[in-house]
């Protein structure tokens, strides 16, 4: 099979790496150009390995892509040749995948070494062009961990990070944007939901703009007091109001000739709609308690996770304050929707938590402090999440991730940690759901028999050590495979119930359910979904996602 031909480093031939492969240095071949099919190491034994990206290019020429120990080549996203994955684990023989003229990709596995979306094939699987969208992990040999998913191609040469973290495509666009509008003075409105990073694009807005050695002032409307907001941000004199006991410059003065950003610029009081809108029509800004209009050169930022739109239409927002604000928008991606950033966003957080410790940042000090307790299963479980408190949220399983890890403990079963991995998890609107964005109590039992068991005893006072998994499995099954209900039935918390599936391999989520499988089964009961969900052993909720994700609903 032909193969890209990127020439090897002197002295080393292609397809001869051996487990003992090092990472290469700084006189290594450049990257290939980029590819609408990219892999992306999500682990891999060596940390510094996270991150890494493969561009696919015989997908995109419509020629099979072998996937094996020696091939393909891996480059760091800043384009140093890393090599190939090169793991002992992995197996030499090749998965194989071949894309079609419409998107999707047929993945085979001769050889059944691999998981894909945690499932053994025993048959080629057609990944659809919306499934590869939201990304599919690949296990090879148990100790690595891919995403086969898309990469936007540029047309035009990257732009700078901005110290945004990252490469995921859906970022790509955030950061294109900054570079598109950081010269103007135009008002940018920041859009995205809450933990999206608002407030870093806000000040990368700042930074790269001609203002960047002039003043940045950052602030939260909602974090004003309601009666006194006005003052804060425009000024006062002293003695307009109760507590004035002298005068005040405000917000608006203090970032003159700079950039001023308003955070949650939904919360903003009619009074201080009316005040914004003068000053981005006319410069100026009126004190309170008197005195002449004063002239001010900001640049105005604002951001909010509401929806502006809805708010004029009940009249809680003015229409032309929008208007003025939106001078420029910049959407944000949730976190769901940039997978790939998932693995790369856990390492930055970890090295910038070591270096909050005072025990350094590097790739090393993260190998030996972290490593040994950073497992496949648990980057694999977070690429799952739907993550409602996006790249906050993640920070915040970070920090619980290393606080364990250097107090010796397994963060696999810590229960604090759990309750950080699947927070808000089910509460994603079904008319946005994605197949990284099904809840975690749509699961199925991928082994167990159709014969009927003794409905055991509930463990009423025991450990969870002694839930055993055909225990756990009754459980579900006598419950529907809801989490709730199973939980209340086992006397245990939510919590502890996400530990134990954790833990059993006997259990499964209902995304692992393939077109093929409910396709059969819609077929043998006529479309009957409460039959199909008795025969898949998934929920009813879960079953119906699982459709509407593959456009197979009626």
């Amino acid at each position: 099979m032909t193969k890209l031909a990127i020439p090897a480093p002197a002295g080393r031939r292609r397809g001869a790496y051996d487990d003992e492969t090092t990472r290469p240095g700084v006189d290594d071949p450049p990257p290939p150009p980029t590819s609408a099919y990219t892999l992306t190491i999500a682990y891999h034994p060596d940390l510094r390995r996270i991150g890494d990206i493969a561009h696919l290019r015989e997908l995109d020429e419509g020629r099979t892509c072998e996937l094996a120990r020696s091939w393909p080549d891996f480059h760091s996203v800043d384009g140093r040749w890393t090599g190939p994955l090169a793991d002992r684990c992995v197996s030499r023989a090749p998965l194989l995948l071949l894309a079609d003229k419409t998107g999707n990709v047929t993945i085979r596995d001769p050889h059944a070494a691999a998981l894909v979306n945690g499932r053994r094939l025993t048959a080629p699987l057609q990944v659809t062009a919306h499934e590869l969208a939201a990304g599919v992990l690949l296990l090879l040999g148990g100790n690595v961990l891919l995403l086969l998913h898309p990469q936007e191609q540029l047309e035009r040469p990257s732009p700078p990070k901005y110290n945004l973290v990252g490469e995921s495509s859906a970022l790509l666009r955030v950061r294109a944007d900054i570079m598109d509008v950081a010269g103007s003075s135009l008002p940018v409105l920041l859009r995205g939901e809450s933990g999206t990073g608002k407030e870093m694009v806000a000040r990368a807005l700042h930074t790269a703009s001609p203002r960047a050695a002039r003043p940045c002032v950052s602030i939260n409307l909602a974090a004003l007091n309601p009666q006194t907001a006005v003052a804060e941000l425009f000024g006062h004199s002293r003695g307009a109001f109760t507590g004035a006991v002298q005068a005040r410059d405000g917000y608006f003065r203090d970032a003159h000739t700079g950039t001023l950003f308003l955070d949650e610029i939904g919360e903003a009081s009619p009074e201080v709609q009316v005040m914004l809108l003068r000053a981005l029509e006319t410069g100026e800004i009126q004190p309170i308690g008197g005195g002449q209009a004063r002239q001010v050169d900001v640049r105005l930022i604002a951001a909010t996770d509401t929806n502006l739109e809805e708010a004029a239409l009940r009249g809680d927002f003015r229409v032309s304050l929008l208007h003025r604000l939106a001078g420029y928008e910049i959407w944000l991606p949730p976190l769901r929707k940039r997978r790939d950033d998932i693995p790369r966003l856990f390492m930055h957080f970890a090295r910038n938590e070591l270096l909050r410790r005072g025990l350094g940042e590097s790739d090393e000090a993260l190998v030996r402090r972290v490593g040994a307790r950073l497992p496949a299963s648990l980057m694999q479980r977070m690429l799952g999440l739907a993550w409602p408190g996006n790249v906050r949220q993640l920070n915040n399983v970070v920090r619980q991730f290393v606080a364990l890890a250097l107090g010796g403990r397994s963060p696999a079963g810590s229960a604090a940690l759990a309750r950080l991995l699947v927070a808000g998890d089910d509460e994603i609107s079904s008319d946005e759901i994605s197949s990284d964005e099904i809840a975690d109590d749509e699961i199925v039992d991928d082994e167990v028999t159709a014969a009927e068991h003794p409905r055991p005893r509930s463990p009423l006072a025991r450990g969870l050590a002694h839930i055993s998994d055909e225990v756990l499995v009754e459980a579900l099954r006598r419950n529907g495979w809801r989490i709730d209900a199973t939980a209340a039935d086992l006397r245990i918390s939510k919590t502890s119930l996400y530990v134990l599936i954790e833990r059993c391999p006997r259990v499964r989520k209902a995304r692992d359910l393939t077109r093929d499988e409910l396709a059969a089964a819609e077929t043998r009961h006529a479309g009957d979904h409460r039959r199909m969900s008795e025969e898949l052993r998934v929920s009813l909720r879960g079953l119906k996602l699982r459709l509407r994700e593959l456009g197979l609903a009626r």
